[in-house]
């Protein structure tokens, strides 16, 4: 294979395998909207049974940090591929087991305890796919298209959303009964042919001439994250506190489909249209923003999407309390599909190019799991502190603004890494802001 098409395919891979493991891990958000409060949690009522199942979604956010520090070291001590078919495992057996389950009425309490583990498994694994993959990626492309090229694996997680709402559409226009017994175990149990697909593709994938140049060197850190946290715990930090970005994404896929269907009332089948376009939208925007940051700077495009998010949650939630479909698709589109599309462009990049190849998977990981980990309760915390009437979408909007406003906060402390070689990458601590 040629040196041009090596990027090109680590590209590809990254994105397939992504989109087919999101897939695994966002079927799960929209079951946690729509069905799981009626199946593991049906002894509470409406609201709490919501809330309760809304956390269960959360509960994954937990088990990343462990999972990143885990596979972190994997992937730095042992290489990028063994992590990126690992957690395709993982996750694939998980999520099919998640569709097995017995329901609250086959086996009380048990039941949402094992949805518990399992959703810990899912989030255990996912921990290592976007930093694997993000790797994977930055260390074939050319210098300057490394945001370009990484933008495909965030591509692909909006294609693994895509796919999982659409998988839904069917499924929730099933009647209640049908819905409720079988119909919602239908999208778990297809992950099992998820995983056998990706499995196939992430085996033929290359190891990365950055991290093969350290096994031939020698210089393979024996304790990537006594390395990292000795070096460059500071950057570890800016990406925790920069990934709660993140949570634009969790309010606007489990909390505001939540909010429409649960307490304004709409239809479940339009919602899902919601999300199905606003993320074929962002197929288009994310290569479209990467690009823009290869040629003018990372933080100009990630601040710019920030605080695009913080207003326009503010517009999307309102529409869905005015129930007028029309704004709903238009501003759902624009807030999700492109702009926040700019931060999803850039952050693969952008965070990857902080670290050395030593401890870059690592850095990654950890960095963006734990952040992730805060967007995750999100819309837990949004729905327990702006309450779930009509009028609750003002209190989640604030929330979130604030929240984007710490990302800009983090983003704009950190050095401006676009123009710098790739193998220099995190070793001049001084480079220009």
């Amino acid at each position: 294979m040629t040196v041009q098409g090596k990027p090109r395919k680590a590209a590809v891979a990254a994105w397939i395998g992504s989109a087919l493991e999101y897939y695994d891990f966002f079927i799960y958000g929209t079951a946690a909207a729509l069905v799981f409060s009626k199946i593991f949690f049906p002894s509470s009522s409406p609201a709490t049974g919501t809330l309760l199942a809304l956390a269960t979604f959360g509960v994954g956010y937990l088990a990343r940090p462990v999972g990143a520090f885990v596979l972190g070291h994997v992937g730095d001590k042992f290489g990028r591929k063994k992590v990126l078919v690992a957690t395709l495992v993982m996750m694939g057996a998980s999520t099919f087991l998640v569709g097995c389950l017995p329901t609250y009425h086959d086996v009380g309490l048990l039941a949402p305890v094992l949805l518990v583990v399992l959703r810990l498994l899912q989030g255990f694994s996912v921990s290592g796919e976007q930093a694997g993959a993000n790797s994977m990626t930055l260390e074939h492309a050319p210098g300057n298209r490394r945001a370009y090229y990484t933008s495909f694996t965030l591509n692909g997680t909006q294609a693994g959303q895509i796919i999982a709402t659409a998988i839904f559409l069917p499924i929730a226009a099933l009647p209640e009964e049908q819905l409720l017994s079988w119909g919602w175990r239908v999208p778990f149990w297809l992950s099992i042919v998820v995983a056998a697909v990706g499995l196939v593709i992430r085996r033929t994938l290359e190891e990365t001439p950055a991290f093969e140049q350290e096994v031939a060197t020698n210089t393979v850190a024996r304790m990537p994250l006594a390395v990292l946290f000795r070096e460059q715990w500071r950057d570890v930090l800016r990406v925790v506190v920069a990934a709660v970005i993140a949570s634009v994404s969790t309010i606007f896929t489990v909390h505001a489909l939540s909010y429409a269907v649960n307490t304004m009332g709409l239809e479940r089948g339009p919602m899902l249209w919601v999300g199905v376009l606003a993320n074929v939208a962002a197929l288009i925007t994310i290569p479209l923003w990467g690009s823009l940051s290869d040629r003018i700077g990372r933080k100009p495009v990630f601040v710019g999407g920030s605080l695009g998010c913080a207003v326009l949650m503010f517009a999307y939630l309102w529409s869905i309390s005015t129930g007028n479909y029309a704004l709903i698709f238009i501003l759902g589109i624009l807030m999700f599909g492109v702009v926040h599309s700019a931060t999803s462009g850039v952050w693969p990049s952008f965070y990857g190019e902080m670290f050395t190849t030593r401890v870059r998977l690592s850095g990654m990981a950890i960095g963006t799991q734990i952040g992730f980990a805060i967007a995750g309760f999100a819309p837990t915390v949004a729905t327990a502190l702006a309450g779930t009437g009509p009028d609750s979408w003002l209190g989640v909007s604030l929330i979130t603004a604030a929240l984007c406003l710490v990302n800009v906060a983090a983003v704009a402390t950190a050095r401006e890494t676009y123009r710098v070689p790739t193998e220099e990458l995190g070793l001049d601590r001084k480079l220009a802001v």
